[in-house]
């Protein structure tokens, strides 16, 4: 049956529209999961005056069955059979005749009972307790409290619609009680209209100036600025961020083009379109990478006939970029070196010391970088920049527009002279801020940013902040996802756990938790921000796994081992090889470790692959040195027919000692080569139950 719930309210900014959403879907799921009803779709969106839950839900919940026993079967029935007295106690207590009970098998033995259906409530009546819960259960970063009441909310809620098959869902809200109508668009038509399903509901709300479906919006937006920028030949400059804000800021979308004085050009374009985007959630307008003294803005109104929005946001847009203008020639009357010896007075965290300590660790982990990636050659332009890469902190642009940081720092350093890698890794340092965001296109940036993150990251840690849930105020997430990211991007083989090692060495004598515990909690965070960037990149979480369990040492060599086991899947060899690997690994499970001796071997079949895996391993160990894992693959291939001939010949524990312990050793060989490669005991094969281990 066709749910339908919207919550009205005053206007919600983007921010708290985001978190509404969310908890209200995790609210339904929660809700609706725990009491077992059947769900075919749910939906939820919004606008900034509206928060809506659609979908198809069961009528009622499954019936549910329910065994309960009473006495066991010998003291329930006397030698004739005839009930006794705890079979008729037991009788009358449920209600019903003792010809009604039955004998119930269980793992204690055999009792007497009854099997009871219990009738599955109405989804209405389910629905009708848990929304109030859900609703009021929503947590927003600021809370307003309205009327004479104790709750609260983002905003004052005005309305409830909520239907479930086409009629009118009670219960209520803080005395609002839910209805079967809502209203169209807050100023241009606020009449009710009464609704009977969803596709009536959007219907009726785009005919009353509000477009419910949020990606709509966002389509409206961009075909209206692709008709106005259409006469200038010019685009619009790219800002998906501030698209999603005015998507969920208005109901009804209206873009439109304004203008401001060419003289504003002189200002470089990051500034420009962050003026525009913080002060007033405008676009730049680009023609090539460009800026044209044109913007363009969207308002909820169907328009704006007499150019009032136009000009009234021409106006208030002067007065910033006067102020941005007068930020950059203030800024570069004093050079980033002269403002960098301030920031020893400008406190990074309170137990890791000033913006100072951490510019001159990143001048040691850059060197340490540099020396690891064979990029000797930026190294002195690279510990420049790591000197000066902070130093942007203490400008009036970042002061105004903290969004620029890095950027505005980058642009000054072009502006003063600075080697080009040194303005550009100082631009990047702080690239890439999401998974979504592009990494640092140069060497530099990209070896900046890398040791900014893990200083950041190592330094929290070392204090003892960790993520607790959804909870993380550091940044621990972002940094560390920022790191894999760089890392795959760019392509870079080196040693992780080396380069933690040096940034906490680096670190000294700050830390008051043990070196190995600060390593090991790293290490299982860095493999849970990799499990989650492979699943998003589309991975099967069993090949993940099998990835990773061969370790994380080597990032990139991670990468590279679930690229060559996504890779061979499908080949025919695949399957067999995971079960022969397992099967290896199941002999060999909790046998103390052995040498192998060659002169022990004696049956054919154990010197042939003795001989075999010689060979392989001195294949293999140049192809993984280099990560070329899909090759290294393909030759751990031919070991398969050879195994399969030892399993059929061999008995590996042998009553003889010597024996048993050499093809042990061996088969320990094995696994380690293997190891090197994937953790195959992590990969699901279909045929796993045809491996048996009867060795």
């Amino acid at each position: 049956m066709e749910f339908l719930l919207e919550v009205n309210t005053e206007e919600l900014p983007s921010s708290h529209l985001k978190i509404a959403l969310e908890e209200m879907r995790e609210g339904f799921e929660h809700e609706l999961g725990s009491a077992n009803i059947a769900v075919s779709e749910l939906r939820v969106l919004g606008t900034c005056r509206r928060l809506i839950v659609t979908g198809d839900f069961a009528p009622e919940q499954p019936d549910r069955e329910e065994i309960i026993t009473g006495p066991p079967k010998a003291a329930a029935f006397a030698e004739d059979g005839s009930p006794t007295q705890a079979a008729l106690g037991f009788a009358k207590a449920q209600g019903v005749d003792v010809s009604n009970l039955e004998v119930i098998k269980t793992s204690r033995g055999e009792y007497i009972g009854l099997k009871k259906i219990e009738k599955g409530k109405e989804t209405s009546k389910i629905l009708a307790r848990v929304i109030p819960q859900i609703i009021s259960s929503f947590s927003f970063p600021k809370m307003m409290r309205w009327g004479e009441g104790t709750f609260k909310f983002s905003r004052p809620i005005r309305n409830i619609l909520c239907l479930f098959g086409g009629e009118t869902l009670s219960f209520s809200v803080e005395g609002i009680t839910s209805k079967d109508w809502t209203i169209g668009h807050k100023i241009h038509s606020p009449q009710p209209v009464n609704i009977k399903s969803f596709k009536e509901y959007k219907e009726a709300l785009k005919e009353r100036k509000v477009i419910v479906e949020p990606e709509e919006r966002k389509r409206i937006i961009l075909s209206q600025a692709e008709l106005r920028l259409a006469p200038l030949k010019a685009q619009l400059h790219p800002d998906p961020e501030l698209l999603e804000r005015l998507a969920s800021d208005v109901e009804f979308p209206h873009v439109f083009l304004g203008s401001f004085p060419e003289a504003f050009l002189s200002l470089p374009l990051e500034v420009l379109s962050t003026a525009l985007r913080e002060g007033q959630k405008l676009f730049s307008v680009v023609k090539g990478k460009k800026q044209l003294p044109n913007f363009l803005g969207v308002a909820d109104n169907p328009g704006d006939p007499r150019s009032f929005i136009q000009k009234g946001n021409e106006r208030v847009l002067k007065a910033r970029l006067e102020d941005a203008r007068f930020f950059w020639a203030t800024d570069l009357k004093v050079s980033l070196k002269q403002k960098a010896s301030g920031l020893k007075q400008v406190l990074f965290q309170e137990k890791l010391g000033s913006y100072e300590d951490k510019s001159q660790r990143l001048k040691k982990i850059a060197t340490y970088l540099c020396e690891k990636v064979d990029a000797k050659k930026i190294c002195q332009q690279l510990i420049q920049a790591a000197e000066l890469c902070k130093a942007d902190l203490l400008t009036e642009m970042v002061r105004e527009f903290p969004s620029l940081q890095g950027k505005i720092g980058g642009l000054y350093a072009k502006e003063e002279g600075q080697p080009a890698l040194v303005a550009q890794a100082i631009y990047e340092h702080y690239q890439p801020l999401s998974l979504e965001d592009e990494s640092p296109s140069t060497l530099g940036g990209a070896l900046l940013s890398l040791a900014d993150k893990l200083d950041s990251f190592v330094g929290v840690v070392g204090i003892g902040f960790q993520t607790t849930g959804s909870s993380d105020p550091f940044g621990l997430r972002r940094n560390a996802q920022g790191v894999c990211k760089i890392i795959l991007d760019k392509k870079l083989s080196l040693s992780f756990l080396r380069l933690l090692d040096k940034v906490i060495l680096i670190y000294g004598e700050k830390f008051k938790k043990p070196k190995e515990e600060i390593l090991a909690y790293c290490q299982e965070f860095f493999i849970g921000r990799l499990q989650y960037i492979f699943e998003k990149q589309g991975y099967r979480y069993d090949l993940i796994n099998a990835a990773l369990g061969a370790g994380v040492d080597n990032i990139y060599h991670s990468y590279l081992r679930l690229k060559a086991l996504d890779g061979l899947k499908s080949s025919p060899q695949f399957e067999p090889l995971i079960l022969i690997a397992k099967r290896v690994n199941n002999i060999i499970s909790g046998q103390p470790a052995s040498t192998i001796n060659p002169s022990l071997f004696q049956e054919k079949e154990e010197r042939e692959l003795y001989s075999t895996f010689a060979i392989i391993n001195k294949n293999i160990r140049p192809l993984i040195v280099k990560g070329d894992f899909s090759q290294a693959q393909k030759i751990i291939f031919r070991i398969q027919s050879t195994l399969n001939n030892f399993f059929d010949h061999i008995l590996v524990m042998a009553k003889e000692t010597r024996l048993r312990k050499n093809r042990l050793a061996l088969l320990q060989a094995i696994s380690k080569i293997l190891i090197q490669i994937a953790d195959y005991s992590q990969i699901v094969v279909e045929g796993e139950k045809a491996a048996k281990t009867k060795d």
